[in-house]
C-alpha cells in the first residue's frame, strides 16, 4: 500500500499542494485556488467565516455523495470496525446529507441556487450568474447573503 505525503507551498500563480507517493516516486501538484470560494476569498470578495462556511458546505456535500456519478462506485467496502464516533460509512453518509439538507433549507430558496452552483459544482461566478439568467455582477452579493446564513447555521464565528 502506497503513502501520500501532501505538502503546501505558495507560489506566485497562487496556493499548490503537493502530494508524493513514497512507494514510487510520483508528485501531484494541485492548484487550491481553482475553487470559487477561495479565488473569492483571495481576492478580498469573502471573509474567512464566509470561506469557512462554504467549505463546510462543500464537505458535507462531497461526504454525502450527491454529486452525480456516471458509473458504479469503486469505493472500498468496509465490512468490520467502526469510524469516527462510532459511525458507519453508511451512517456518515445519511448524517452528512442531513447536515446538507439543512443548511440549503437554513440558506432558503433564492439562496440556495446560487450557493450550490458555486461552492458544491464548482461553477464560477459568471457562469452561475447566467445559468440563473441573473444580471452581471450580482451574484457575489448574493452568494455572500448565503454564506452568512449557513455560517449561523454552522455556527461559526
Amino acid at each position: 500500500m502506497a503513502r501520500i505525503l501532501a505538502t503546501r507551498e505558495l507560489t506566485s500563480e497562487g496556493p499548490r499542494q503537493s502530494a508524493e507517493i513514497t512507494a514510487r516516486s510520483r508528485t501531484v501538484t494541485v492548484n487550491l485556488a481553482e475553487s470559487p470560494l477561495t479565488w473569492l476569498h483571495a481576492r478580498g470578495h469573502l471573509t474567512d467565516r464566509q470561506l469557512t462556511a462554504g467549505e463546510r458546505l462543500r464537505a458535507d456535500y462531497e461526504r454525502a455523495q450527491l454529486s452525480p456519478s456516471l458509473t458504479m462506485r469503486w469505493d472500498a467496502v468496509r465490512i468490520t470496525g467502526t469510524a469516527d464516533r462510532g459511525l458507519t460509512a453508511s451512517e456518515r453518509q445519511i448524517a452528512a446529507r442531513a447536515r446538507f439538507d439543512a443548511a440549503m433549507a437554513h440558506a432558503g430558496n433564492g439562496l440556495s441556487d446560487i450557493l450550490w452552483r458555486v461552492a458544491c459544482a464548482g461553477e464560477g461566478l459568471p457562469a452561475a450568474e447566467k445559468a440563473l439568467d441573473w444580471p452581471a455582477r450580482s451574484g457575489k452579493l448574493v452568494l455572500r447573503i448565503a454564506l452568512d446564513r449557513i455560517a449561523v447555521y454552522y455556527r461559526i464565528r
